[in-house]
């Protein structure tokens, strides 16, 4: 085959694989549409793209291997709801039934949490996610805090010392935690230093934790450390992960969930 055919492989690989990262998650409809492929020349482009191990397969989803290593937008992941993350929020709201104060992290899964939260009893909602706080005084009566510090664009969170010194004066019954990725080796971790300092301080500032994640955040390990898994109390995640995983995972310390 010629060089040319070769540089468009490549060339429309690399936009596949650029959309996949910026979106979290594809499907070969959503794909084939945007980049208008024919479906052998789609299938061909996926499969030298999973051999490269850059993205990879899940019940017909692709998601890029290194989602840890960095963070998508969260305008991004808000789209990329899917039944399993509805399924993890559900499971998680549930837990809030007897407590009166809780912590939400910054992210999307944690955003998904606060539609089923108008079902609940008033209660005292900390969190460092502008988008959360505005959400939750759109949608429910509850009374929220939002911690304070600098404001990071891409999440919507905050950072910083002034995050960091408001948390650590705080005690809340429940944090709801986020992750770019966990493993049993490096534990939790996410792209910023600032944003893991941040975590930590919500971490401690709870009687419990409850990680949630989706499945494909398992065995995924980024750049700064936050958390050890034996410091969490749950981990809810999809039943798409296995349970021989989760009884690894459960084995350090926390329940593992699969819902």
């Amino acid at each position: 085959m010629s060089s040319s055919f070769h540089g468009r492989a490549f060339d429309r690989q690399q936009r596949i694989l650029s959309y996949v990262r910026s979106e979290g998650r594809a499907v070969v409809s959503d794909i084939a549409d945007l980049f208008s492929i024919s479906p052998a020349t789609l299938r061909r482009d996926l499969r030298a793209l999973e051999a490269q191990r850059l993205i990879a397969r899940s019940y017909g989803v692709f998601y890029p291997t290194d989602i840890g290593r960095y963070e998508t937008p969260v305008e991004h992941r808000r789209k990329a709801k899917t039944e399993e993350r509805l399924a993890i929020a559900e499971a998680a709201v549930a837990m809030m039934v007897d407590v009166d104060t809780v912590f939400l992290d910054e992210g999307a899964l944690p955003e998904d949490l606060v539609g089923p939260m108008r079902r609940l009893h008033r209660m005292t909602v900390v969190t460092r996610s502008l988008t959360i706080a505005a959400e939750l005084n759109r949608q429910t009566d509850h009374d929220v805090i939002m911690v304070g510090g600098r404001l990071r664009a891409k999440t919507m969170g905050t950072v910083d010392r002034w995050a960091t010194a408001m948390l650590a004066e705080l005690n809340v019954d429940l944090a709801f935690m986020g992750t770019n990725g966990l493993s049993l080796e490096r534990g939790l971790t996410t792209p910023d230093p600032a944003v893991a300092q941040a975590k930590t301080a919500a971490l401690q500032a709870a009687r419990q934790t409850v990680l949630v994640c989706e499945h494909t955040k398992f065995g995924v390990a980024s750049f700064a450390k936050f958390a050890d898994i034996e410091q969490l109390t749950y981990v809810i995640t999809g039943k798409q992960l296995s349970r021989a995983t989760a009884q690894r995972y459960s084995a350090s310390g926390p329940r593992v969930l699969r819902v």
